[in-house]
């Protein structure tokens, strides 16, 4: 591996869609507020086991984490989040 091939390894976004189970009759002012948060990059609100959708970038595993456990997690109404990191 080259010092460049290494540079861009350490620099790659880890991206992760977040599934959202809201409250009854959140789902929507659960999405608006998700998409407030830094780092979002796209929200929607959907039908099936799962109420919101959100797709992440962030620079790394631990900043994944903490967004999910500090800026989703607490917002009012999510009752549960289900991460999945893009491979």
């Amino acid at each position: 591996m080259t010092v460049y091939s290494l540079v861009c390894v350490i620099h790659m976004a880890v991206k992760a869609f977040v599934l959202v189970q809201a409250q009854l009759g959140k789902s929507r002012s659960v999405a608006k507020t998700i998409e407030r948060v830094k780092g979002v990059k796209m929200v929607f609100a959907v039908t099936g086991v799962y109420d919101v959708i959100a797709y992440l970038e962030m620079r790394d595993m631990t900043t994944l984490s903490e967004m999910v456990i500090k800026k989703i997690q607490s917002v009012k109404g999510v009752e549960r989040t289900h991460t999945a990191i893009v491979v």
